[in-house]
């Protein structure tokens, strides 16, 4: 697909051409894909907390200086969900996903913080066409989201269930 197609938000492979709407064919071990990157402010990393996490390190700054993070941090789950948003704004599977069938081994391994922008890289780690269902296939991938002076901040293995553009017999 020509560079000029794709819109500019969408992810990067490795070759850093843009990529957007594959489909399980499309995918390999050993690819890695780019997702945008995204500013946090402390506003919405409290919104979030409050809404749905709302221990005193997420919510209150006198708290938060206090405990052992030294300042508000985001909640790891804020971190996961903000992920899956770069992920969906990348558009890489739009038109094939089908789903996920599963999270594995989440690693928060430093906070994300209010000022971090975040990003991720996508890593392939296998490709498994469906025995019983000839029109789809799990696309398992490493993700590693990174703050702005490129710490990893949080490692995730999840599954991706996608539609194949031909439906095999």
């Amino acid at each position: 697909m020509p560079a000029d197609t794709v819109p500019a938000e969408t992810a990067s492979a490795a070759s850093g051409l843009p990529v957007t709407d594959l489909y399980f064919e499309d995918f390999a071990p050993g690819q890695t894909f780019n997702t945008p990157s995204r500013h946090v402010t402390e506003d919405e990393v409290i919104a979030f907390a409050r809404q749905f996490d709302d221990q005193p390190f997420h919510v209150d700054r006198e708290a938060a200086a206090a405990s052992i993070y030294g300042g508000i941090i985001a909640s790891g789950f804020h971190t996961l969900s903000l992920g899956f948003k770069l992920v969906l704004e990348a558009r890489i599977v739009s038109g094939s996903s089908m789903g996920s069938p599963g999270l594995d081994e989440i690693r928060w391994l430093k906070p994300m913080r209010p000022g971090d922008t975040v990003r991720l890289v996508l890593e392939v780690t296998e490709v498994i066409p469906s025995r019983s269902k000839p029109d789809r296939g799990i696309v398992k991938l490493l993700y590693t989201t990174f703050n702005q002076k490129d710490e990893v901040i949080c490692t995730m293995r999840g599954m991706w269930m996608l539609r194949r553009r031909t439906v095999m017999a």
